[in-house]
């Protein structure tokens, strides 16, 4: 599922936390409720959508299932295609999380394929799971612009942290986004090469394989005659 960044405060409220005994305190735990209530958001939204089809979700009853009001739903999402594919933004989260709490001097590379690798393993529920949620998300044409804010939010995640791994500037290098995006390149033609292969093929083994042509260039496969 796309991830928003939390409310942030100004400079003289960020001061005035420093100096009121148990404000900061409170603020962490306004972030951590704001936080629980988008993922409630988004995973109402999810369970929708795969229940009752995207066209007969809304935002109200999306709210709804979350146990929040109406209006707290547009605080946190423009729109339910936002609210439906934002789980898989906290995914990107998750991932952006795992690659930096690699171990000091691991490689990049290594450090993302460890990442996704983890993301796309699972119990065969938690993979029927997520098949049935890409499929769904695939599938529906009025999904389409969240879909590529999400793709798009990649760079926003992963490049961060690949800058500071690798000692590049994300606002003026190329390397960091680029290795963002071909990362997750790799790791959506893996997931759709095994939603076509009926489970025939492992997610694990697909996307292992798309890091390892990756890392060596991409090499023109030689044809046999």
């Amino acid at each position: 599922m796309r991830g928003q960044q939390l409310c942030s405060y100004s400079m003289f409220a960020v001061s005035a936390c420093c100096m009121v005994p148990g404000m900061s305190e409170l603020v962490g735990r306004r972030e951590r409720k704001k936080a629980e209530t988008r993922s409630a958001l988004a995973s109402a939204a999810m369970r929708l959508a795969l229940e009752h089809g995207v066209e007969n979700v809304t935002a109200e009853a999306i709210a709804e299932a979350a146990d929040v009001a109406p209006r707290t739903f547009h605080n946190y999402f423009s729109s339910k295609e936002e609210a439906i594919v934002s789980e898989m933004a906290e995914l990107l989260a998750r991932l952006a999380d795992a690659v930096r709490a690699g171990p000091a001097g691991q490689p990049v590379w290594d450090a993302l394929q460890n990442a996704i690798v983890a993301a796309v393993s699972g119990s065969p529920k938690e993979l029927a799971e997520l098949a049935a949620k890409i499929r769904m998300i695939n599938a529906n044409p009025s999904l389409l612009a969240a879909r590529l804010a999400l793709f798009d939010q990649v760079g926003r995640v992963l490049a961060p942290t690949i800058a500071a791994r690798t000692g590049t500037d994300v606002e003026h290098d190329l390397y960091p986004r680029l290795v963002a995006i071909a990362a997750m390149v790799a790791m959506n033609t893996a997931l759709d090469m095994w939603l076509k292969s009926q489970g025939r093929a492992s997610p694990i083994e697909l996307t292992t394989e798309a890091f390892t042509q990756l890392r060596a260039g991409l090499p023109e496969p030689h044809l046999s005659t």
